[in-house]
């Protein structure tokens, strides 16, 4: 049997790093992309094949994309979008720049290079695609509206792909984990820092009290119902090697409770739970 080919972005660590070494166990034939060239450089001595990819850039989305069928001959099988980041902060303390930024990467960036491999899977008669989105995706929660708005406007783009591209052969998939052990946290500290001016905010006691401790705890410390990156691997593998595959996968207890809660209160009673989440 030939062996499969897939494209995984975000490898860098968490739910990237954890698929792409699983896929590879697999049989799979992986490029495992990140942006910057120091983890490339990592992921290369761990036995993968990597090279750079930053949704920020449309030039490095279009030499990723050609570097990936200079190496396969024209042919790919499956496409990973994983690399995502947060920029947290109220709503009304997120400047343009912040939401101009985090829509680069997290939607623009994604669906530039789903648009650039859909001819290549049109030829071919075949692909699957699965876009990481989040519990986030579908419901929302304080402080966190610059990532969670580009994870509704991800579902909502996927979500008219897979009709339009209805009969093609071509899957378009969700994935949407809720509390999954990564360094997003952690890595949204700096765009936090650059972009959101909470010393001025009407708000403040809110970053005071409530906001900054969790941004900044560094103890380690779980959090409730959180789950090992194993969890998001388990429904990747179902996604992109069932013969029909799923929509959409949920991934940890919330995203099935708040499935489950949206579609059964009123928004007012849903508001209530969210206000104290």
């Amino acid at each position: 049997m030939t062996q499969k080919t897939i494209l995984m972005t975000g490898c860098s660590s968490g739910i990237g790093h954890h698929a792409a070494h699983a896929f590879a166990k697999r049989g799979w034939r992986v490029f495992a992309t990140c942006r910057k060239p120091e983890d490339v450089a990592r992921l290369q001595e761990e036995g993968l094949e990597s090279f750079v990819l930053d949704y920020a850039s449309e030039q490095s989305v279009a030499d990723a994309v050609a570097e990936t069928l200079e190496r396969t001959g024209g042919t790919l099988d499956a496409l990973f979008n994983n690399g995502a980041y947060a920029c947290p902060g109220l709503v009304e303390d997120l400047p343009r720049a912040a939401l101009r930024e985090i829509f680069e990467v997290n939607l623009f960036g994604q669906f530039d290079l789903i648009n650039r491999l859909l001819p290549t899977m049109r030829a071919q008669g075949h692909g699957r695609i699965v876009n990481n989105s989040s519990v986030l995706g579908f419901i929302a929660l304080k402080f966190r509206g610059a990532y969670i708005s580009t994870k509704f406007a991800l579902e909502g783009m996927t979500d008219t792909m897979r009709l339009e591209l209805h009969g093609e052969n071509i899957d378009l998939i969700l994935l949407e984990p809720g509390p999954i052990t990564s360094k997003i946290r952690a890595n949204s500290i700096p765009h936090f820092e650059k972009h959101v001016n909470w010393q001025d905010s009407a708000h403040r006691d809110f970053y005071e009290n409530t906001a900054l401790p969790r941004l900044y705890d560094d103890s380690g410390k779980k959090d409730r119902f959180e789950l090992s990156c194993e969890a998001t691997t388990d429904k990747l593998v179902h996604a992109f090697e069932a013969p029909r595959p799923k929509a959409r996968y949920f991934v940890t207890t919330p995203t099935y409770m708040m499935n489950f809660f949206k579609r059964l209160l009123r928004t007012r009673a849903m508001d209530s739970i969210l206000r104290k989440a």
